[in-house]
């Protein structure tokens, strides 16, 4: 979907989790289906964890900082899957593991930085 003129698209307003899969609620009255095993970090997330998302720039972004992912509403529209490889994935999960969550990612220090 292009984005000319300025316009940022649709934006998301909330999300619902369900066992397989999330609903991503948007300004325009549509609701995207988006399975977990499309994004691993999402996928490795403890309903918790998953539900706790934050909505940046006006819900252009989902940031889950427990997870440290990241998600753009352009990428979600289009149908983009996460690229994130195997190997840094399993590097994740131990990380994660040694000492826990909550990392700020790189979209959420630009929004800070910008705001």
């Amino acid at each position: 979907m292009p984005i000319s003129n300025g316009e940022k698209g649709p934006r998301a307003r909330s999300i619902t989790c369900r066992e397989h899969s999330f609903a991503v609620h948007l300004d325009d009255g549509r609701i995207l289906m988006v399975p977990w095993d499309w994004f691993p970090r999402l996928l490795h997330g403890t309903s918790k964890e998953r539900k706790n998302v934050e909505f940046l720039e006006d819900g252009t972004y989902l940031h889950w900082p427990d997870l440290d992912e990241d998600l753009t509403m352009v990428g979600i529209l289009d149908g983009k899957r996460s690229q994130e490889s195997a190997i840094s994935i399993r590097k994740w999960l131990a990380n994660r593991k040694l000492r826990g969550s909550g990392s700020d990612s790189r979209v959420k220090k630009r929004v800070r930085r910008a705001s």
